[in-house]
């Protein structure tokens, strides 16, 4: 069997064009929207545990403001729109709209120093707190895995309605991913007013962070319009979770479009960042009844994790590396470990026992 490289299969989920979970989704604009308010929110990025790290940046950032417009745009209808409701719902889209033609030099008459903001941008944030790779990787998935990557998680709740970012799955994604946003996207509105999209700047920051972080340098094609539409409701079903079965991950994944192959090098990106101690808890404390550590964890390893997450009821927010032999860095180590019961969560772990992924795990442990 012929196996990718990593970074190929990697590259392919990184560089999604537009839409993979719907392609012809309500939710687009047909024009970026400009950012809401330059003030961040408080949602600041939990310190990796010194399990992984001893010591993880302690630099917290902010959740930004609301970075896609909830009016739908006019240029959306021709037709003059309805008299609003006594209780309109600004995140509603009124009406499809076409799928953008992409290309890497999308800004390239209309905001020609794009790219060069937000590699400065990048380069600072990610100098400040290593951990905003790993956090931007994570909010990008969440984005396209709902309904493409339109930016739509970026949007914020409203009295109307529960906006993606706060739905359960999502209350941990990192602050510091917002933040890298909003601070990209502020320097655009002065330097190209109403023309690079949240999608895109996502996009963009999140291909130079994993670049810092050790990754590969690659093109993407721009010229994504921010969702309108940002549905809390819309989650479930569309995000993996960590009780879900093998065969229900790998439904879901081929629900986007990517094989059982393609779908194991996702996993790789685990080689960066880090998982709250809630959500493997029960493999250190509660694995069973006479047998509280799962038996299948590297027991010194098992050990470490119990030190570091004893009070993890009491303080939600700890948290410890995914990849403990090289947390920052962009390589295979992930791989390398799981053979050795270094598998932080359920779906690492399950990774090594499953008969459709385990000789691609040792093949990509290899092969970086």
């Amino acid at each position: 069997m012929a196996v990718l490289p990593i970074s190929v299969i990697f590259l392919a989920f990184i560089s999604i064009p537009y839409s993979i979970a719907n392609p012809n989704s309500p939710n687009a604009s047909p024009k970026p929207s400009p950012v809401a308010s330059p003030k961040p929110s408080p949602r600041a990025s939990p310190k990796p545990s010194p399990v992984a790290s001893p010591k993880p940046s302690p630099l917290a950032s902010p959740k930004p403001s609301p970075v896609a417009s909830p009016k739908p745009s006019p240029l959306a209808s021709p037709k003059p729109s309805p008299a609003a409701s006594p209780n309109p719902r600004p995140l509603a889209s009124p009406m499809p709209s076409a799928k953008p033609a992409l290309r890497a030099d999308y800004y390239k008459t209309t905001c020609p120093d794009f790219e060069k903001i937000v590699r400065e941008f990048v380069h600072q944030k990610q100098t400040q707190s290593p951990s905003t790779a790993a956090g931007a990787l994570r909010v990008f998935m969440h984005d396209c895995f709902v309904d493409g990557c339109d930016g739509s998680v970026l949007i914020s709740s409203n009295a109307f309605n529960v906006a993606e970012r706060d739905s359960d799955i999502n209350l941990s994604l990192p602050g510091d991913a917002f933040d890298v946003v909003i601070k990209i996207k502020n320097a655009l509105e002065d330097a190209c007013p109403g023309v690079v999209s949240c999608a895109d700047i996502l996009t963009a920051s999140t291909r130079n962070l994993v670049v810092m972080a050790g990754g590969p340098r690659f093109n993407v094609s721009f010229g994504r319009k921010d969702g309108l539409v940002s549905q809390a409701a819309r989650i479930p079903g569309n995000l993996p979770t960590n009780n879900m079965t093998m065969d229900e991950i790998l439904k879901m994944f081929a629900s986007k479009g990517f094989s059982i192959q393609e779908y194991v090098a996702l996993m790789g990106a685990h080689t960066i960042g880090f998982a709250h101690c809630k959500e493997f808890s029960d493999r250190l404390f509660k694995f069973a009844p006479n047998q509280p550590t799962d038996p299948e964890l590297n027991p010194k390893y098992a050990e470490a994790l119990k030190a570091a997450c004893k009070n993890h009821e009491q303080n939600i927010t700890m948290t410890a590396f995914n990849d403990v032999m090289s947390p920052g860095k962009f390589d295979n180590s992930y791989f390398r470990g799981l053979p050795r019961g270094l598998g932080l969560l359920r779906v690492d772990n399950m990774l090594v026992k499953d008969p459709r992924t385990k000789p691609l795990v040792d093949q990509y442990a290899s092969n970086e």
